[in-house]
């Protein structure tokens, strides 16, 4: 057997780092080797530092670990998971690439860099091609990858199958879990009873991100894909699971039991990564779903459920923002570095 790969996480004690945590622990190929956070917590053991908030045990051998440094020479790691704050990540991520770091990073920050991957594997697995361009225009031994917004990795797994029929304008209205804004992002006051219509540069992520996840590698730089997106972001009370509505115009004008058949066909051949679900895309012919509390776990909360497909075309997506749309993205685009040799 293959020595494990060593994994450092770095903001590991946050909403995301513990996430992290729970789809690393029983990892086949990663061994968590390193958890890094801020500076009130180094030294303290992971259990002191951390409240842990998931409804899975902390594993013991996880919470007797020592805090380090956000630093990257005190992490003992091959690869990091950056679940950092975009206030830190930009400057920290960048550092721990010049040490000769592979850093999968959740974090904003980096997510528009011209020659930094933003990468959904089911979506654009090429655009791990500009590493090499990376490392050749920064000089660095190690890299940074990055997985997109959690809203808008839900929302590319169903427009890649529709990239076919020449896809125009998108339309998308988000109905977002409050787990996204993490554990003290919005106050109880605020949000019961209540729907808040803005979550701070969401709309603007969510209108830039696809068009580069869409786009076309050409070996040297990506050419955004060529249609209109735009996005309506709302704040719900929702513990778990961010739900879509999309509308979508398209070219060849297909049926909905075209676009059914699609998502229902929708195969990247990715199933030899242990974090990819059996089915990416879940099609529920229900009129009533998909719903977040009986939708939102599907593939261990790694696939994306589609319903509610009618003329227009208009669809209904929902998926698990903090599995799928972070800690599990970051961990699935690592497999697939790890596949292609380059970890």
């Amino acid at each position: 057997m293959a020595e494990p790969i060593r994994a450092g996480i770095l903001g590991a004690t946050g909403a995301v780092g513990q996430r992290f945590i729970q789809v690393l622990a029983n990892h086949p190929w990663f061994e968590i080797t390193s958890l890094a956070a801020s500076e009130k917590s180094v030294g303290k053991k992971y259990k002191n530092a951390a409240n842990w908030r998931l409804d899975e045990k902390l594993p013991d051998n996880i919470a007797d670990m020592e805090i380090v440094p956000v630093d990257p020479a005190k992490v003992d790691a091959d690869v990091v998971f950056s679940a950092l704050p975009a206030s830190l990540a930009k400057n920290v991520e960048a550092d721990f690439a010049k040490e000769g770091f592979a850093v999968a990073s959740n974090a904003s920050a980096n997510r528009m860099e011209k020659d930094i991957p933003l990468v959904v594997p089911e979506v654009n697995a090429d655009h791990l091609g500009l590493i090499e361009v990376q490392q050749d225009n920064r000089g660095w031994d190690g890299y940074i990858i990055t997985n997109p917004n959690c809203s808008t990795i839900m929302l590319v797994a169903t427009l890649k199958p529709l990239m076919k029929f020449g896809i125009q304008n998108v339309n998308v209205a988000t109905m977002q879990a409050i787990s996204g804004a993490g554990y003290e992002g919005v106050p109880s006051m605020a949000i019961l009873d209540n729907i808040i219509p803005y979550i701070g540069n969401e709309e603007e992520k969510m209108e830039t991100e696809p068009l580069k996840l869409l786009g076309e590698f050409n070996g040297s730089e990506i050419i955004n894909a060529d249609f209109k997106l735009s996005a309506a972001c709302n704040r719900v009370p929702v513990m778990d699971g961010h739900t879509e509505t999309v509308w979508v115009t398209m070219r060849d004008n297909p049926t909905p039991a075209q676009v059914r058949d699609e998502f229902l066909n929708f195969n990247p051949h990715l199933g030899d990564l242990p974090s990819e679900p059996e089915k990416v895309l879940i099609v529920r012919d229900e009129p009533d779903r998909p719903q977040p509390r009986l939708d939102r776990n599907m593939g261990n909360g790694m696939s994306i459920s589609v319903g509610r497909i009618r003329e227009g075309i208009r669809y209904v997506l929902m998926g698990h923002n903090t599995i799928r749309g972070a800690a599990g993205a970051s961990v699935l685009n690592a497999e697939l570095l790890h596949k292609q040799g380059k970890l």
